[in-house]
């Protein structure tokens, strides 16, 4: 069993935060363990919708009232707490998005169609979740340029002497997430980009399931750009970030076009945009969930990220350990430096049978493919089971999990 003993996490003072932990599931209590889908909320979180909503509900940025003065220095706020979150230089850097996806759909649109053409490379690795594929594929489609895959062996581990050797003179971009959604994977994206920067290419890190469980510093990954989603970082649905470059942001053209994002608009002249970041945040954007956004990440600061990603690789030790015993269980990815995710398969069992029979003990794991396709194709698989770790998880519910499991399984075969 993991020792805990040695850690200053307070995890009885952190649930106290998550009113939904307290609620059942089929008269058990709950045990969710789905964060690398969506984190829970906390009651701080949740507390900022009822204060922008009963006291400064107002569009922001053009209003010369109180309310509107209110309402911009917080949406604002949270836009310096991002920037000290990433490490990024400048707030400028800073883009609001509704989440990843929309963010690397940006780069894509903007920086993608002026940098990319027919002949030039763009290497994305076999890890990645479908958002960081479809959109280069959607656009290699138009521009004609090629994907390249970045391989991974049989533990889940990027392939790095065969990164190098991908590079060529066409590589114009390298797309990877920072840890991966399907197995727990922790790239190493500060080599990686030292070598794209080699080639003369960028790189965008996908940082979706990073930002909840490590400390980002953007500047020193000397990422080009780098995304993730409020959701998972116990914040609130349909809010995001984009950082990226303010050099290379300068240079993109708007991908969506509205209010907000202007500077000029006339059918005689030319129509004239705003300076970054505002001139990718077309129209009113979702205030009151960038503000929740602000202090969800101060919430987690407060804890310390480095104490939060120590208890979550206890968990996860905890849990692969527990796991072990039940016969026909295979975990899939075992990469030596890992996050908090637990994906495994069970022979004879099919994966959703596993996620539905073991919802009616309380238990709230993801079954399915996890967006990730092409990676499970690679092991013969289209779907796992993945029990993932957050900060307010305990060893007794990574015990109950497992027992759990255990009779799950013991149904099934």
């Amino acid at each position: 069993m993991a020792d805990f003993s040695d850690l200053t996490l307070d995890v009885v003072k952190v649930r106290r935060d998550f009113p939904i932990l307290d609620r059942e599931v089929h008269g058990k209590p709950l045990v969710y363990l789905d964060n690398a889908a969506t984190s829970q909320t906390p009651r701080q979180v949740i507390a900022m919708f009822d204060d922008y909503y009963g006291r400064y509900n107002a569009n922001i940025h053009r209003g010369l009232h109180t309310l509107a003065d209110e309402a911009t220095a917080a949406f604002e706020g949270t836009r310096e707490t991002v920037r000290a979150f990433l490490n990024a230089g400048e707030t400028r850097e800073i883009v609001f998005t509704r989440g990843t996806t929309e963010a690397i759909n940006l780069v894509a649109n903007s920086w993608g169609r002026v940098n990319l053409g027919p002949g030039d490379e763009v290497l994305i690795s076999r890890l990645e979740h479908h958002s960081n594929i479809v959109p280069w594929q959607l656009l290699a489609g138009e521009l004609g340029f090629a994907i390249k895959v970045i391989p991974v062996d049989e533990r889940g581990v990027l392939d790095m002497a065969a990164y190098r050797d991908l590079f060529t003179e066409r590589t114009r971009l390298v797309a990877v997430n920072h840890i991966s959604n399907a197995f727990g994977t922790i790239n190493p994206v500060r080599e990686m980009a030292r070598v794209a920067h080699e080639h003369g290419a960028r790189i965008l890190v996908d940082g979706a399931q990073a930002a909840p469980h490590q400390a980002i510093d953007v500047r020193d990954i000397d990422a080009d750009f780098y995304a993730f989603s409020g959701h998972k970082v116990y914040g609130p649905t349909g809010v995001g970030v984009l950082y990226g470059k303010a050099g290379l942001l300068e240079a993109m053209p708007p991908w969506q076009g509205g209010g907000e994002m202007i500077r000029t608009v006339s059918f005689e002249t030319p129509t004239t945009f705003a300076d970054i970041p505002h001139k990718f945040e077309a129209g009113t954007p979702a205030i009151a969930e960038v503000i929740a956004l602000g202090r969800a990440l101060q919430w987690v600061q407060e804890i310390g990220l480095e104490l939060i990603g120590a208890w979550e690789a206890r968990l996860l030790e905890h849990a692969t350990e527990g796991v072990q015993g039940i016969e026909g269980l295979r975990v899939l990815g075992t990469a030596p430096d890992k996050a908090g995710v637990l994906s495994f398969v069970v022979d004879g069992a099919h994966s959703q049978d596993i996620g539905l029979l073991i919802d009616q003990l309380g238990v709230a794991i993801r079954t399915g493919h996890h967006c990730a396709q092409p990676l499970l194709a690679q092991f013969g698989l289209d779907a796992t089971c993945r029990a993932s770790f957050a900060a307010y998880n305990t060893p007794e519910e990574i015990d109950v999990f497992v027992e759990g499991l255990e009779r799950v399984v013991g149904m099934l075969r």
